[in-house]
């Protein structure tokens, strides 16, 4: 709750207040409005604008992307040189110019035009000194903003680093733009736009339908055809048809840790491990690994890793697991007790229900794994990936009569902080729930 002076004084946020107004050192009234902002920030209620008046226009409108975002401008020196991030680009969206990067932690809707003209210039690396001349405090505010953001890069211009490579981070080496930015966007965590089932075209082009019209032609009847009846055929179409995803589970009867061992080590686990030798230059070859596993994947790079948020398991104590496929064991993960009920529930919200998975079974991809070895097409491999495992997720726990359910969307910062691993590293893919099914109707 907050004071009725700190109401008073929130009633003119609508047109601005200096960003120094909250400063941490602020005592009384200043320091509630500042946790009021911060709060405000962390649900995308607020944006800051930089240059102009507090009753005019702004050249730049910041637009917080992740729940934490505040705006920090650290030191720059003449000597810096700076370059924009490889990952960065500006687009249109509707009437305005913004720049953003997958990266980073806002967007930044650029209002004047000669912000546009001098971030132009950064494609090629710039002396700072230099971007200074004739160029006011908001322009130098926004430079250092950008960097803060990792949408500008410090580099150095004696050596040329940082044009492709690292970026401050030898595994965005093996990212490529387009990836980087669909993995980002297509999922929860660093980002504020909209997601999922929002139907955004609803009023403006009607569904398509279900079935595809038919082509115009003679057709060649199928069900015409017999089919070999045999055992093993019978019991595949059997499990197949019955395949039905299951949102509600029966707390009253948990799945067990036998079942879930099953479950894993018939979907899962790794079956067998090689090395072959790559040469690229025609030395002595570099050793590279691989597995088998019982469902299929591109170039048999096998990235996926499975994390397990167990709330009710006859036989596992409630928490969070990694599943450790070539020794088929569960290794726990010390995790905040709120980020984890988090995992849960928004799981929970995806499907519909009120109640949460008895299992939630995290797929997280190491991406490196794919992009090492193929341009272009990694993060498709690596969804392709994600949809067979899924379907083999739903044909075991249906042929073990159990209810799962594949869930649509993730968020990976969240992820990010329970593992404390870099979302562009190793991070989720997908997720599907597991447990002993309810009494609710099942949907496919």
């Amino acid at each position: 709750m907050f004071s009725a002076a700190v109401a008073k004084r929130a009633e003119t946020l609508h047109a601005g207040l200096p960003l120094n107004a909250f400063a941490s050192r602020a005592r009384g009234t200043d320091k509630e409005i500042a946790l009021l902002v911060q709060r405000l920030v962390r649900h995308g209620l607020l944006e800051f604008r930089l240059g102009g008046s507090l009753s005019g226009a702004a050249q730049v409108v910041i637009e917080p992307q992740v729940p934490d975002y505040w705006p920090r401008t650290p030191k720059l020196s003449d000597t810096d040189t700076l370059v924009l991030s490889r990952f960065a680009y500006m687009r249109r969206r509707g009437s305005d110019l913004v720049l953003e990067s997958p990266r980073s932690c806002a967007l930044f809707r650029i209002c004047d035009p000669t912000f546009a003209v001098t971030l132009a210039m950064l494609a090629t690396p710039q002396l700072l000194k230099k971007l200074r001349r004739g160029r006011g405090f908001a322009a130098e505010t926004l430079l250092a903003l950008l960097v803060d953001c990792q949408i500008l890069l410090r580099v150095d211009a004696a050596h040329g680093a940082g044009l492709r490579p690292s970026e401050g981070n030898d595994s965005l080496v093996l990212w490529d733009f387009h990836d980087l930015l669909f993995h980002a966007r297509c999922t929860e965590g660093r980002h504020a736009n909209p997601l999922g089932g929002v139907y955004p075209y609803a009023t403006s082009i009607a569904p398509l339908p279900a079935v595809r019209s038919r082509w115009v032609g003679t057709k060649i009847d199928l069900d015409k055809l017999p089919i070999r009846d045999t055992e093993s055929v019978r019991s595949t179409v059997k499990i197949l048809r019955e395949r039905r995803s299951v949102r509600s589970f029966d707390d009253r009867t948990p799945i067990t840790l036998m079942e879930l061992s099953q479950f894993l080590d018939g979907t899962a686990r790794v079956r067998s491990e090689w090395t072959t030798a790559f040469d690229a230059n025609g030395g002595g070859g570099l050793p590279i690994t691989y597995t088998s596993r019982p469902y299929p994947s591109g170039g048999s790079s096998y990235p996926l890793e499975l994390y397990l948020a167990v709330d009710k398991c006859e036989g596992l104590g409630r928490g969070f697991y990694f599943y450790d496929a070539g020794e088929h064991a569960l290794v726990p993960i010390d995790v905040r007790a709120t980020e984890f009920e988090a995992l849960l529930k928004s799981a929970a919200f995806a499907m519909g229900e009120s109640g949460v998975p008895q299992i939630l079974i995290t797929i997280a991809s190491r991406f490196g794994r794919v992009s090492w070895k193929y341009s272009s097409i990694a993060y498709s491999l690596i969804l392709k990936d994600v949809g067979v495992l899924t379907q083999t997720f739903y044909l075991m726990a249906t042929a073990m009569g159990l209810g799962g359910c594949a869930i649509g969307s993730i968020n990976i910062d969240l992820f990010a902080r329970m593992t404390g691993i870099d979302f562009y590293v190793e991070g989720p893919v997908g997720q599907f729930a597991i447990g002993r099914g309810g009494e609710s109707e099942a949907s496919g």
